[in-house]
């Protein structure tokens, strides 16, 4: 009796047992799946809805990363990079050296490659971050680094010598938005779209050294190089602007794809005061150059020994992108040699109202990126009263024909040895409208409702500052530097 009592104590015990490891286990299930739940819903918050859940406790060690990784990709580059750099330097020197004559700056008769290659360092991918801002496209943000060693020598042509100029320690920090246009047919990508985004700023920072020769041999030399460089970055690379190309060999319309004129911007230049004095003797003879593209600027008339100018002089420029360009106003003292910036300041278009006039009173600074400035002393303040109006259908295409008809007329001053390059393009209209050639007593590039003007600056001992602007008045041209920190505003009405 005793053993038959035994066994079937342990056999329900043996049950019990069983049974209490069943019921834990699905206990443990049960508490995975909900915490697995409770986890998958964190992370879909942001940062914002964390802080709201936990307030005072919320952990500073919580991260929310924008791009995500690739360093499968890394390896990947670095052993296709040998043949990459090959077919890269072909395609570079086929298409920047025609870039390099649209820019080279006056004084300068050629600008080309003698020497070029991208070196065995491939480029390093910090991350990638997808988006999908519109149906049928695929955007991806490439957080580019490159600190590579590159051999690459510009052979420099001017009327006075011929310098042979090495880039050296060429580092390159910026993020490249690159676009994918989709198609229902094979390979399903009709037109890719490339460009540098403008925030974070595009780095691109190198140094210049002349091979068997001075830099000094050619006064300004260097400051006519990186200037180029620059509004090559800004005017053509840097988003708004973009690179469309069509992939698949199949004809397909771009038009959507290209950047278009959204609204015309007005801008008076009212007075300055309190201008920071370049002279040793007598005062400064201040004028503005106002653009928002480096290659279509505007100069005001130059007002001579007055450290408190009035110029009440009206411009209108394109806007391509209000969200993401300003307006930049560059104050230059005018000299017989080169011309002194007295100040600069930038006003980002997106704290426009659509046609509301305003009147503002902006402080100058000494460039756009003060951290690399130690003289930080005030250089007065300039008025401006400005005002935005963005385009209908009809006058955005009036827009986009006269920005044709624009660099159309470029070329045909280039075809007939008139101007050398698009930057010289204020002489060439000089001399275009003195031949009698297009409009009688005109000269090149009228904006949209401005008569046509052409007006000559005192040139400086480079020749800087011949750019022509979009509505065909004559400009200075001066390096715009990164970094740029948005405009002092001191009074707005």
């Amino acid at each position: 009796m005793g053993l038959i009592s035994g066994i079937m104590m342990g056999m329900i015990f043996g049950i019990g047992i069983m049974a209490g490891c069943q019921h834990m286990m699905r206990y443990r299930s049960r508490k995975r799946i909900a915490k697995a739940v409770d986890v998958k819903l964190m992370a879909s918050l942001n940062r914002d809805d964390l802080k709201k859940i936990c307030g005072d406790k919320f952990p500073e060690w919580i991260s929310f990363p924008v791009f995500e990784q690739v360093k499968w990709l890394n390896k990947q580059l670095s052993k296709l990079w040998p043949f990459v750099a090959d077919a890269g330097e072909a395609i570079i020197k086929d298409s920047v050296e025609p870039i390099l004559e649209d820019y080279r700056p006056p004084g300068i008769s050629s600008l080309k490659f003698s020497k070029l290659s991208l070196g065995t360092v491939a480029p390093k991918i910090e991350g990638i971050r997808v988006q999908n801002f519109k149906k049928g496209q695929i955007i991806m943000d490439i957080d580019l680094r490159w600190g590579g060693d590159p051999n690459i020598v510009i052979e420099v042509d001017a009327v006075v010598a011929s310098i042979p100029i090495q880039l050296k320690d060429l580092q390159v920090f910026t993020v490249i938005r690159v676009i994918f246009q989709l198609a229902e047919e094979i390979p399903c990508i009709s037109a890719v779209v490339v460009a540098l985004l403008s925030e974070p700023k595009p780095r691109i920072d190198y140094t210049l050294k002349a091979v068997g020769g001075s830099l000094t041999a050619l006064p300004g030399l260097s400051d006519m190089i990186e200037d180029t460089v620059d509004s090559i970055v800004i005017d053509m690379l840097e988003w708004p602007h973009r690179i469309v190309v069509p992939i698949g060999g199949i004809p397909v319309d771009t038009s959507d794809l290209e950047l278009k004129p959204q609204g015309r911007l007005t801008v008076t230049v009212m007075r300055a005061t309190n201008l920071k004095n370049q002279e040793m003797i007598g005062k400064s003879d201040p004028y503005v150059v106002v653009y928002i593209r480096p290659l279509f600027k505007f100069k005001t008339k130059t007002i001579d020994n007055n450290l408190n100018p009035v110029w009440d002089e009206t411009f209108e420029l394109i806007a391509e992108d209000k969200e993401t360009q300003s307006l930049l106003l560059e104050v230059f003292d005018e000299d017989i040699g080169e011309d002194d910036r007295m100040g600069v300041t930038k006003l980002p278009l997106n704290e426009l109202e659509s046609d509301t006039p305003k009147e503002i009173e902006l402080r100058l600074l000494p460039k756009y990126d003060m951290l690399k400035i130690k003289d930080k002393k005030d250089r007065g303040t300039i008025t401006i009263k400005i005002l935005y109006h963005e385009f209908n259908k009809k006058e955005q295409l009036a827009a986009l024909e006269e920005e044709k008809r624009i660099i159309e007329e470029r070329k045909q001053l280039k075809a007939e040895g008139v101007i050398g390059s698009s930057m010289e393009a204020l002489d060439g209209a000089a001399a275009l409208a003195a031949s009698g050639v297009g409009a009688a007593g005109s000269g090149i590039g009228a904006g949209l409702g401005a008569g046509v003007r052409v007006v000559r600056s005192g040139l400086s001992k480079t020749k800087k500052f011949m750019g022509r602007t979009f509505t065909g008045q004559s400009t200075n041209h001066k390096k715009s530097d990164s970094h740029s920190p948005p405009a002092s505003v001191v009074h707005q009405d």
